[in-house]
């Protein structure tokens, strides 16, 4: 029937007197009268009889059918509902019908029919209806899906039908379990087991359309007009509601009936199931365990064994399984409470739990055994690797390039000893748990002396101990030789480096010397005080070079020891002999300078500072002659250059630099030698005067 349901519409919405508006789009195809009467039945007994005694108001929508058609729906109304509808409103077309005929056959058949009938625009249908009860069709802003409203009706049809035929269902099934006789029952129940359909799947189904019908099915959440349930949901909800009250009665009850069946036929399988569980553990089980007592003597070893062990834990999972399943079954009957069947669950669940949790005890402890056994010989086997390691790098010769890379060898040499101590303490520590857990195994003999088993491994144990230790120490022994004879190399490119330093720091003091040591002063005072710092320049350059000297001392100690030949005997020394040697000379030649520079100055200072009343005092020519050979010859000695013993030559700082400290000699001497003039005529000095 639902499949008519396209030819009315009960959008929701309500007349000015609160009536439901039925809506009836026609169209040139839909000529059928029966059908459209039956559909008009079934939809009329969806609301209320409160709802139907507001009466309806009903849209005939004529535009795009004719009006013969539009005639006969409206006769067709006052046949199967005349007491029911209160307005007809039919909404013509653009193409207006013949306004007489129209008018004629409404007003002639106006009395007969039992409501008023208007022909109306679709635009002035609101005159007679408010427009937030109107759809968009009728230019009103009521929002309905006929669609989604025809798939919830199909729900609550389909759960209609599913659920009285299964109360059907169950109700016959309880009923017959009711019975007094205990043949009966049994035979009622099995032929009544099953129903035909699922009862959880038919509750969930009830609960989520009541959930639907609960709730507003349009909430305006996109700007949308809110809508508020319609009648016939609101009729829907107590018919769904019951229903699901009288499923979820049924359905205790039903599963109760379930319930006693399978706690009377588990009780049978029980008790067959827990003998086959201790019969196996307590014989193929048990004998399995026996077999097993060593731990291998290597990893590999250990891994078969554990694999082997591993094949037992498996058959015993299956059985553990079928534990576990068992105690869940007497657990669950235990807690129905019958007592004519509590002392026999009890005993059987005792036995069961007695029997698994000493066979699992004695897996545990076996599993636990093997796998302390392989991580003792995994500790074992790193050890050994890291020992060879060591040993491998101590057998090889030192030949490295400088002393960082000797630093680096060292600190790897002691990273290695480090993880070599860490890792025979970790072996002691396995090891020791191994040996504790080894003599517990006497417990856990599976009826058989184990003693001579456990001696067999506890020798092994304590070998493979003894052997690391022993290794260890030796590695120890080579590692206190290399270590010193490395500090010793780290010692020696140290020296060299210093040395090699050394003469570097000599070399830019040489350079400083040339280029920067260039003034002589520009009075006796001032030059004093550079021939002193000078010679604390050259105090510094002579400690410079007693500490090369000594560096390079000591690297032939070093070289003795260390048995090899030192690099810097032939390239260092003799580089820190040349430079030192041409400092020197550098040296005395800046000391002669400014040792003339100093005799110079004083001997002119003296002769122009005398005082003019006593020129008996001055009047020494040979004082003058010699000023003036001081003079130039240190005049001569400032284009001289430096003469190493190589043959090379070099100039205390730059040409300009000499040529403005002969200025200033050239200066003072021509101040002595005005001085001289005027002294053999004094009567310049009077004329100037």
């Amino acid at each position: 029937m639902l499949y008519l349901y396209l030819f009315f519409f009960l959008i929701g919405g309500k007349d000015r007197r609160s009536g439901l508006i039925l809506t009836i789009p026609l169209c040139l195809e839909q000529t059928n009268m029966d059908e459209l009467s039956v559909t008009l039945d079934y939809l009329l007994s969806i609301p209320s009889e409160k709802c139907k005694a507001r009466g309806f108001t009903v849209i005939v929508d004529g535009r795009k059918s004719q009006w013969n058609v539009v005639k006969t729906v409206v006769l067709m109304l006052q046949n199967v509902v005349p007491a029911e509808v209160s307005l007809v409103c039919v909404v013509k077309p653009d193409e207006f019908w013949d306004k007489k005929v129209t008018h004629f056959c409404f007003w002639k058949e106006k009395d007969r029919l039992g409501f008023e009938v208007i022909l109306v625009s679709a635009n002035k249908l609101t005159r007679y209806i408010e427009p937030c009860q109107l759809t968009e069709d009728f230019g009103g802003s009521l929002t309905y899906d006929h669609m989604d409203w025809l798939n919830k009706r199909l729900v609550f049809e389909k759960f209609t039908k599913e659920s009285t035929s299964l109360l059907d269902e169950l109700a016959l099934i309880n009923n017959g379990s009711d019975k007094g006789n205990q043949q009966e029952k049994e035979r009622s129940v099995d032929l009544n087991f099953l129903p035909s359909v699922d009862p959880e799947t038919v509750l969930q189904t009830g609960h989520e359309l009541l959930s639907e019908l609960q709730q507003r099915r349009f909430n305006g959440s996109d700007g949308g007009v809110s809508w508020s349930p319609m009648d016939d949901e609101l009729l829907a909800q107590p018919q769904v509601m019951k229903l699901l009250d009288s499923l979820r009665e049924q359905y205790t009850r039903y599963q109760e009936v379930c319930r006693l069946r399978s706690k009377r036929t588990q009780l049978e399988e029980i008790q067959q199931k827990v003998m086959q569980v201790v019969n196996w553990l307590e014989g193929p089980g048990s004998e399995q365990l026996r077999a097993q007592w060593g731990i291998g003597d290597s990893i590999r070893a250990s891994q078969a064994l554990q694999q082997k062990h591993e094949e037992i834990e498996s058959q015993h999972s299956e059985w553990f399984a079928v534990y576990v399943e068992l105690n869940q079954q007497i657990a669950a009957l235990l807690n129905a409470g019958d007592e004519e069947d509590l002392v026999e669950l009890k005993s059987l669940q005792q036995q069961l739990s007695d029997v698994c949790y000493r066979q699992a005890s004695q897996l545990e402890f076996r599993q636990n055994l093997l796998q302390a056994a392989l991580e003792f010989h995994g500790v074992a086997q790193d050890l050994s690797q890291q020992l060879d390691g060591l040993l491998g790098m101590l057998c090889v010769d030192v030949a490295p390039a400088d002393g960082a890379s000797i630093q680096q060898t060292l600190k790897l040499l002691e990273e290695k000893l480090k993880s070599v101590d860490v890792g025979l303490q970790g072996l002691r520590e396995k090891g020791q748990g191994l040996l504790d857990q080894i003599s517990n195994q006497a417990s856990w003999a599976y009826g058989k002396d184990v003693t001579i088993e456990n001696k067999e491994n506890v020798d092994h144990i304590q070998g493979v101990m003894e052997d690391m230790q022993l290794r260890k120490q030796r590695c120890e022994d080579m590692v206190d030789v290399r270590r010193l004879k490395m500090l010793q190399m780290v010692q020696l490119f140290k020296c060299e480096e210093d040395a090699a330093q050394a003469v570097e720091w000599l070399s830019e003091l040489l350079d400083a010397l040339l280029k920067t040591h260039i003034r002589l002063g520009d009075d006796a005072q001032e030059t004093k005080v550079l021939l002193e710092k000078h010679r604390k320049f050259v105090d510094v350059a002579q400690s410079t070079y007693d500490y090369g000297r000594q560096l390079l001392q000591a690297t032939v100690v070093l070289c003795q020891s260390l048995r090899c030949t030192s690099r810097s005997s032939g390239d260092t020394l003799p580089r820190l002999n040349r430079v030192w040697k041409q400092f020197t000379i550098a040296s005395e030649e800046r000391v002669h300078r400014l040792e003339m520079a100093i005799a110079f100055h004083s001997n002119a200072e003296k002769i122009l500072q005398d005082c003019p009343e006593e020129p008996e005092a001055i009047n020494d020519e040979e004082q003058f002659d010699e000023i003036e050979a001081v003079g130039k010859s240190l005049l001569d000695r400032l284009t001289v250059p430096v003469v190493y013993p190589d043959g090379t030559e070099q100039y205390f700082g730059s040409p300009s630099d000499m040529a403005s400290t002969a200025e200033h000699i050239r200066d003072r001497m021509k101040l002595v030698s005005l001085k001289r003039q005027q002294l053999r005529h004094p009567e310049m000095m009077t004329t100037e005067s």
